[in-house]
């Protein structure tokens, strides 16, 4: 029984990582990830930074916003341009995948 919970548990944590891991590929593909690093800026904050500054403030929408519309002076002087071209859902997981961090 114990080898039966630990492979579900296991199981679990490797598809959690999967998804995250997917999540990512996304920020990679829509060029996220050219001025973002995970935990260090590169043009703009990084994503660990977005996520501790809007936790906790159900900000999803907002940084969805941000991400589709572009903004300035959130994080200094440097805008982050608009992001039209990527899909609203593919927005929605990406945020909620910086969230996480």
């Amino acid at each position: 029984m114990k080898a039966v919970v630990m492979t579900a548990v296991t199981a679990l944590v490797l598809g959690v990582a999967g998804v995250a891991s997917a999540d990512q590929g996304l920020a990679q593909k829509n060029a996220c990830m050219s001025c973002h690093g995970v935990d260090k800026k590169i043009v703009g904050p990084a994503f660990k930074e977005v996520a501790a500054k809007y936790k906790g403030k159900g900000a999803e929408a907002t940084l969805a916003k941000h991400v589709k519309e572009g903004t300035k002076g959130n994080w200094g002087q440097v805008p982050m341009p608009p992001n039209p071209q990527v899909k609203d859902e593919d927005i929605k997981k990406i945020v909620a995948w910086i969230m996480t961090l």
